[in-house]
């Protein structure tokens, strides 16, 4: 990769001397040659400071220094972990092959003994800055890209979300005209899955997931659906399928929130003692997905407006919910879900029918 020369000429390039005769000597070659963002510091103890208030892109080093020789620089910048740290070119009057070979063991990119030829500093100068701009210019693509993926990542989960939810609002839709039920049961459902201790990850899959818990009443004859009166045992039967219909809908995926919507369209209508359908699972063999559902669409549904019925007070329902503890539901998650109850009345509040 080229890197032009006017983007190498700006380069920050710190130079580190406890000579003062040296860093006006490397000050004035440098800026001859077009480098004009130069940073000498003739006190070793202030290079972190320097560093750290603006990362250089090429460090011009002496070894023997009072304070901190070069070795300790180079151990302190190492500690920085700067996945993008400069290159550092030593300049000592020392010689000895222990002394490059300990230089570049400590850090060192390239070495070069004073007293220095003019044109091979000025050539490995540019031939360091080369390499480290090419290689932050590739760091800051690579960062790019992945904030590009990030983003399409984002808007193609989010696509998948809205579609979900608009799945559910369509069924909700058969029976309740604004579909609000879907929201305040999916967002209590996500606030129980929060009390429980649940990841984020898995409180989000409950918020999205729970809003298809009722996708297979688009399976269900209106003439039953919107029934104003008591079902018949026959029609109640037939009612009763919409959760394997529901589940026969999102079977079939490997997507875990579409699998999560099947189990809780499946279940959400077991009670904890055995006697709900379609399989009359008792207990913890009920997924927790489904007994959280179960719990949060009772409570809406009974204070909630429907075609056969009025809307409960608050009290008769919380009533009703502790009366089904250990019944209809399981014991632990109705005193979890009493817990919160202040911020599900909210979600209610929040989500109320026009």
């Amino acid at each position: 990769m080229i890197v032009p020369a006017e983007t190498a000429h700006n380069s920050r390039i710190l130079i580190v001397d406890d000579e003062p005769v040296n860093l006006k000597l490397l000050e004035k070659m440098l800026r001859a040659e077009g480098y004009t963002n130069l940073v000498s510091i003739v006190d070793s103890r202030k290079v972190m400071e320097a560093y750290c208030a603006e990362p250089p892109d090429l460090i011009l080093l002496d070894i023997n220094m009072p304070y901190l020789d070069g070795y300790e620089v180079m151990a302190l910048l190492k500690e920085l972990k700067d996945p993008l740290l400069p290159p550092i070119l030593v300049l000592t009057a020392q010689s000895g092959k222990e002394f490059l070979m300990r230089a570049l063991n400590e850090g060192a990119r390239d070495f070069l003994s004073k007293p220095f030829n003019r044109y091979e500093l000025l050539a490995r100068v540019r031939n360091l800055l080369d390499a480290h701009l090419a290689l932050r210019l590739t760091f800051d693509q690579k960062g790019v890209l992945e904030g590009l993926v990030h983003e399409r990542t984002a808007e193609v989960v989010q696509s998948r979300l809205e579609i979900v939810q608009r799945l559910g609002r369509a069924s909700e839709y058969r029976d309740n005209e604004t579909g609000r039920h879907i929201l305040r049961m999916s967002y209590s459902a996500s606030l129980l899955a929060k009390e429980l201790g649940w990841s984020e990850e898995r409180c989000d899959l409950m918020l999205y997931a729970s809003p298809m818990h009722d996708l297979g009443k688009i399976g269900i004859s209106d003439l039953i659906l919107l029934k104003p009166a008591r079902l018949t045992d026959e029609e109640r039967g037939i009612m009763e399928t919409h959760s394997t219909i529901g589940a026969d809908i999102l079977s079939g995926s490997n997507n875990e929130l579409l699998e999560t919507a099947r189990i809780i369209a499946l279940t959400h209508h077991e009670k904890w003692n055995g006697s709900g359908y379609p399989d009359k699972l008792a207990g913890e063999s009920i997924p927790m997905e489904g007994r959280i559902a179960a719990i949060v669409d009772v409570f809406d549904a009974l204070t909630s407006v429907r075609p056969y019925k009025k809307a409960w007070p608050v009290d008769e329902a919380v009533d009703e919910i502790r009366k089904q503890s250990g019944a209809h539901f399981d014991p632990e998650l109705v005193g979890h879900f009493l817990a919160i109850l202040p911020e599900v009345l909210k979600i209610g509040e929040r989500f109320s029918e026009p």
